[in-house]
């Protein structure tokens, strides 16, 4: 019976497979473990509530559909989720907020009764003080603006803040282009620990400043206290890791840091600009450590999450702005939230030293000069958005699952001029654009294609919507 139900899980894989990026798979599918087949019932082992929660609430359908397949229609999915020692699901003593908790002060002591120096005390600073956690207050999760480009990421840090060094994130490694948000929302997770827990002891660190640090220890002969310091972190937030590249004495002190961290059930997070596999000049042993826990992406925010990030930063800057400018700006910035950010402050400034209220032609002009437009590459979404305008159809039409023949041309031009003017695969613009597979977008492209070549009206508007794009 054991040969069934892992041979049944087996052909269910590699259906989920074919149907999820290799990325989803191996972070939401490889850990299952199938237990037992009965009565078309089968059982699965999950590694924790929040695996088993967003298991249902982004992949119950595939799931559904694939198990129908293997097992049959009346086919059931029971769960099993393993909770480890050093999991609760009451709520921690720590957990509880407290008057005046107790803070963390140095000197600690070593096993030798020594005082361990912090490498953060400066000139003029005491030596014994409350270790500084180095985290931006302002950078939390009420200000970090969810979106699909996110959320694996931001939901994966909250579950973590609520349980650090407690869930199968340990660690939890966030990957990701320059301005997309890793710092924020790492630093989110480090300021809701120190919210739910004030006894817990939390530092953010850039991988650069620990090399800076550590290359003082080794000048100065405090190699040992330097590493006894980091080992007494609770949750230790390294930042951009891939610093550590061709530097094999940096690499090595981590590495023993990161496994003290580790076998004490401490939290570590860490973050890159790209995946661990793709990661240089970097130990081996070190690499494997990376990926024991959860890798999550940050992605370039879709048009939505850019209009919410715009108008949550207008609020914040206490500046009025309207529906139309905010389109506007999300529409010609599409890979960066701190550009986002960016250029808002400059419409500001252009609107309190000029004088001027801010208009749509005061966004244009100031979009022009901030990002060079003439040098921009056009993206899905600002690509939809001028598609959209032309038909006169609101943007989230293209999403709906209708075969209206205005709206389905539309995507099928969208579509078109997608794969004409970007870099995308035919999956990629097909899930952005009315969340299709490359199958459909392929037959928009012949659809188009045909019609550009046998109905001159239809030739002529194509040829209109090519010019706006160009402007």
């Amino acid at each position: 019976m054991n040969e069934v139900h892992e041979a049944v899980w087996e052909r269910c894989l590699s259906v989920i497979r074919d149907n999820v990026s290799e990325v989803i798979y191996n972070t939401w599918f490889k850990p299952i473990v199938p237990l037992a087949l009965k009565n078309q019932e089968l059982t699965i082992q999950v590694p924790s509530r929040f695996f088993y929660e967003y298991l249902e609430e982004q992949f119950i359908d595939l799931l559904k559909r694939t198990l129908r397949r293997e097992i049959g229609n009346d086919a059931r999915l029971q769960y099993r989720v393993m909770i480890s020692e050093s999991s609760s699901i009451t709520e921690p003593e720590s957990n509880r907020k407290h008057e005046n908790p107790p803070v963390p002060v140095f000197p600690h002591l070593n096993g030798a009764g020594k005082s361990i120096p912090s490498p953060f005390v400066g000139p003029g600073l005491p030596g014994a003080f409350q270790i500084p956690s180095q985290l931006n207050e302002d950078n939390t999760f009420a200000n970090f603006v969810e979106g699909e480009c996110n959320r694996l990421a931001r939901s994966a840090g909250f579950a973590v803040a609520q349980n650090p060094g407690g869930t199968a994130f340990n660690p939890l490694m966030i990957f990701g282009g320059s301005g997309l948000g890793k710092t924020h929302l790492v630093q989110a997770i480090g300021n809701e620990v120190k919210e739910r827990f004030p006894n817990k002891i939390v530092l953010y660190v850039s991988a650069n400043k620990f090399h800076t640090q550590f290359t003082d220890a080794v000048r100065n002969n405090t190699r040992n206290d330097f590493v006894q310091f980091y080992q007494l972190m609770d949750v230790l937030i390294m930042d951009d890791v891939q610093e550590f590249a061709a530097k094999p004495k940096t690499q090595e002190t981590f590495f023993h840091i990161f496994n003290h961290l580790h076998q004490n059930g401490k939290q570590i997070i860490l973050t890159s600009d790209k995946p661990a596999f793709d990661l240089k000049e970097m130990e081996q042993r070190l690499l494997s450590r990376f990926k024991w826990g959860l890798t999550a992406d940050l992605q370039a925010p879709d048009f939505r999450t850019r209009m919410e990030i715009l108008k949550l930063k207008s609020a914040n800057m206490g500046m009025t702005v309207s529906e139309e400018v905010l389109e506007y700006i999300a529409s010609h910035i599409s890979d960066n939230v701190r550009e986002l950010e960016g250029a808002l402050v400059s419409l500001s400034a252009q609107s309190t030293l000029n004088k001027k209220d801010i208009t749509l032609d005061l966004a244009c002009e100031m979009i022009n000069k901030f990002i060079k437009n003439s040098q921009r590459e056009l993206s899905i979404d600002y690509i939809s958005k001028v598609v959209c305008d032309y038909y006169k159809l609101p943007l989230d039409t293209l999403q709906d699952n209708t075969r209206k023949r205005e709206i389905v041309q539309a995507r099928q031009v969208a579509m078109y001029f997608s794969k004409h003017y970007t870099k995308s695969s035919l999956a990629t613009i097909g899930l952005q654009i009315g969340r299709r597979d490359h199958a459909t977008v392929l037959h928009a492209l012949k659809t188009v294609g045909n019609l550009i070549d046998t109905d001159k009206k239809f030739k002529a508007c194509v040829e209109d919507i090519d010019q706006k794009l160009k402007m």
